[in-house]
């Protein structure tokens, strides 16, 4: 017997087609016994909805908003590039993303910017920033406008969310810890730490990870307590000059997070970048030509396309009601050395 259709259920539960489309479309004017009926023949005849058919005859169109981070993030622009790319590459499944600028480290702004956002003319929202009381209040309250909301690269776990698009944060720190160990060849002395914001969640996750390695296989070695750059690249060059007059046996940095174009000019400033090892997050321009020139010994990545097309099925999927698959949607955790470059 090949796939069952929607005449097959109409057959099996004895009603109309145009019963079993308000049914599977979930609209009102069916009595509650002819649901059920409907739906029990649904589940004897193993029926899979085509949702993309389903769509396209219908000429639905999915509109999201992604709420990314303003500034001179090489990161961010990569990933806008690879956003656009997957909307144009899908053009045929009537997907269109509104992108929305927000200052990241000011938690009022970004709530302006996600309570403004019109959830009558959306069906979905993306969202990366970092997790404050007021971004939580203001998921929630897309999630009353019955908007799903993804989270993406740094998690928004407290918020009600209904999912998270990035890599295991905790996992990537630990693996930090095992290339700095490993590069330092059990030479002793101290590591910088290194991140734009400790009020995002990837930040606290990869410290905590960076930490636990560092003392179980390391104890050798110091880390010393977070800097925070705040994507200023004055601030950078201030914090960095101060780390090395007041600490005179560094031996590495971990950059946490993905702003590195500052850190590296501050740490070139120092004249001992070359000595260092150093470990840091996102492949981007300026980490590629930092690896091709042995300034950093490795990057942790993780693919941008991977995150977009997995933040727009997720999207989709909530959207339909649809089954997501853990599996498909899980970013790896690459790393990435000169010798490898992709």
């Amino acid at each position: 017997m090949g796939r069952p259709t929607v005449h097959d259920i109409a057959r099996e539960a004895g009603v109309s087609l145009a019963t079993v489309d308000r049914v599977l479309n979930a609209r009102p004017g069916v009595r509650a016994q002819t649901v059920e009926r409907v739906q029990n023949a649904v589940q004897r005849l193993g029926y899979v909805r085509d949702t993309y058919a389903a769509n396209l005859a219908r000429q639905r169109e999915y509109r999201f908003a992604f709420v990314l981070p303003d500034g001179a993030s090489q990161f961010v622009e990569t990933f806008k590039a690879a956003l656009q790319e997957a909307i144009g590459a899908q053009i045929g499944e009537r997907i269109s993303a509104r992108i929305e600028a927000v200052p990241s480290h000011d938690p009022h702004a970004v709530v302006r910017v996600l309570n403004a956002l019109p959830a009558d003319k959306l069906d979905g929202v993306a969202i990366m920033t970092p997790e404050t009381p007021q971004v939580r209040d203001a998921v929630a309250r897309l999630k009353d406008e019955g908007l799903p909301v993804v989270a993406l690269v740094s998690d928004l776990p407290s918020s009600g969310r209904d999912h998270f698009v990035g890599i295991n944060s905790f996992q990537a720190g630990r693996t930090a810890g095992v290339l700095m160990g490993r590069f330092a060849c059990a030479k002793s002395g101290q590591v910088l730490v290194v991140t734009n914001s400790m009020h995002a969640r990837d930040s606290v996750e990869r410290r905590l990870g960076f930490d636990e390695v560092m003392a179980e296989t390391f104890p050798h070695i110091s880390v010393l307590p977070s800097l925070e750059t705040h994507d200023d690249p004055d601030r950078t060059d201030r914090i960095i000059a101060e780390a090395f007059r007041s600490n005179s046996d560094l031996l590495g940095v971990y950059s946490m997070g993905p702003g590195n174009v500052a850190l590296l000019n501050a740490l070139r400033s120092t004249g001992r970048l070359q000595d260092l090892v150093v470990v840091a997050h996102e492949l981007t321009p300026s980490t590629r030509i930092a690896l091709q020139d042995g300034e950093i010994d490795a990057v942790i990545n993780q693919n941008v396309g991977h995150l977009v097309r997995s933040a727009l099925r997720v999207l989709r999927a909530k959207c339909d009601g649809s089954e997501i698959f853990e599996a498909q949607e899980r970013i790896r955790i690459d790393i990435v050395l000169r010798e490898n470059l992709p």
